[in-house]
């Protein structure tokens, strides 16, 4: 069996082991604050009927797939750092919380058979994982969509990971881009944009 290459997030906790409790705590500090953390809900919730299935791909300590459930839909949460998932669970026990690498993502091994009508991945998720495991974090997630679903990917530029890198990984994973943006509120996306929001179909 060949070994499973570690994230750049798992990189990161490895040197500091302490990051994911840092980066918890930031999330709770701010959203005690009252700071608008969900946009990328607000796009996602625009997009399906009340009560959709959507799967958080990255969801860390679920900021935005816990805002979707408390919204209404049903939301699995699927990350990588076992220590945001306990976080996801404590602070938003109306979802579903799944260790578990993006890459190799298939959930009817934990019990979840039923396809997703919204798959997203917010937060720089694509920017966080290993290099050359973006086409099958992509193909993980559209095989976890049911027919019409859309995957929504959203990470800023400059991070390691190019928007034409992301266009050619998706075509290779069976995607093609509905609507490109620069926000996830809904600015048109342009060539020198330093944040991209992709929601793509099977095509």
């Amino acid at each position: 069996m060949s070994q499973r290459n570690p994230s750049r997030w798992e990189q990161i906790v490895a040197a500091n082991p302490d990051h994911s409790t840092w980066y918890v705590e930031r999330f709770r500090a701010m959203a005690a604050r009252g700071d608008d953390l969900h946009g990328e809900a607000r796009l996602v919730d625009a997009m399906v009927p009340r009560g959709s299935r959507i799967l958080d791909a990255g969801s860390g300590p679920g900021r935005v797939g816990g805002e979707l459930a408390r919204r209404g839909h049903t939301v699995v949460g699927v990350d990588v750092d076992p220590v945001l998932i306990d976080a996801a669970r404590a602070d938003h026990p109306d979802a579903t919380w799944v260790v578990g690498d993006v890459c190799e993502m298939d959930l009817a091994a934990h019990g979840i058979g039923e396809g997703f009508d919204v798959v997203v991945s917010a937060g720089n998720v694509m920017t966080f994982l290993a290099d050359g495991t973006h086409a099958a974090a992509l193909e993980r997630m559209r095989a976890h969509l049911r027919p019409g679903g859309r995957v929504v990917v959203g990470f800023g530029a400059g991070r390691g990971y190019e928007v034409r890198e992301l266009l050619a990984d998706a075509r290779s994973a069976g995607l093609v881009p509905d609507l490109m943006l620069a926000t996830w509120d809904l600015r048109p996306y342009e060539a020198d944009s330093d944040f991209v929001v992709a929601v793509l179909r099977v095509g």
